[in-house]
């Protein structure tokens, strides 16, 4: 039906036969495997990106490829799907302004309390190729230096296993680093005899990469005393955020801090959260 919507193709004279049938068939996989939301204005954007993997694994059309990713042997190429499908931009120190809350507000209290030998845990949600998780664990160690022998974890967790990959392996080329602060390079990151840049073993030991589907069962049982969630609620309809956010609070220790992305917000009204800095969120009391 959706077909006869449209008089033309969503992209005329491609190199592979695309239909309004092939996209709204792969904006509704999409959706239903990751909650991310693929309106037709993206069309064009679709086709780019997946007429890659029609190249790579030898398709004709998007047809024979809407039936291979809903078919019971496209497993592994669904997964290809929606890691083309996600945009992984990322930088290190990525919203300065978050990183100035979390060493001016939320860290000291957390680490008096590390200091006394409680656990701080905190979670990178969507942490891509692991810039954010590995710029939160070098502003841990600029005000603990010895953290890493402490009870304090980083959660990094993707749904995309080949940014995991890479933000697993730890290793960086020299221009991605230029918005880490000189002197913690100098402290926390080799040079390789490859020409690129490796994180130490002491800021590797902080972080534990995790592959995970926002949309499915999480597995960790928290309490999480920050979290980062940026830039990615903006794939997903405001009933999944609003379930998302939901699920964080309950995950959350009281008062809690949740950083999220500059083009997003949380309706404090309906929320248990309320507005503590730009883009940052303090849980209000316990969350049930």
């Amino acid at each position: 039906m959706a077909e006869a919507r449209h008089a033309t193709p969503p992209v005329p004279d491609g190199e592979f036969a695309f239909s309004w049938e092939d996209f709204h068939k792969i904006a509704a996989l999409v959706h239903g495997e990751a909650g991310i939301m693929t309106p037709e204005s993206k069309a064009a954007l679709v086709y780019s990106r997946l007429a890659k993997r029609l190249r790579a694994i030898g398709l004709r059309s998007f047809r024979d490829y809407c039936a291979l990713v809903e078919s019971s042997n496209g497993v592994e190429e669904r997964q290809a799907l929606i890691a083309a499908m996600t945009t992984n931009v990322t930088r290190f120190f990525r919203e300065s302004h978050h990183f100035d809350h979390l060493v001016q507000t939320s860290l000291p209290p957390l680490l008096d309390g590390v200091r006394k030998g409680k656990r701080l845990r905190i979670w990178s949600a969507g942490c891509s190729s692991g810039e954010e998780p590995y710029s939160i664990a070098l502003t841990l160690l600029s005000m603990m230096p010895d953290a890493a022998e402490r009870d304090v974890l980083i959660l990094a967790s993707d749904l995309d296993p080949d940014v995991l990959a890479r933000g697993q392996a730890g290793s960086y080329p020299a221009a991605r680093l230029a918005d880490i602060p000189v002197a913690m390079r100098g402290r926390h990151i080799d040079k390789r005899a490859d020409g690129n840049f490796q994180f130490t073993a002491g800021v590797q030991q902080l972080i534990r990469f995790r592959q995970l589907n926002l949309l499915r069962d999480w597995p960790m049982k928290g309490p999480f005393d920050i979290i980062f969630c940026r830039n990615v609620m903006i794939y997903f309809d405001q009933t999944t955020q609003d379930n998302i956010w939901k699920r964080y609070a309950r995950l959350m220790s009281p008062g809690g801090t949740l950083y999220i992305g500059h083009s997003e917000r949380i309706a404090t009204d309906a929320l248990p959260f309320e507005l503590a800095g730009q883009t940052t969120y303090r849980l209000k009391g316990v969350a049930r």
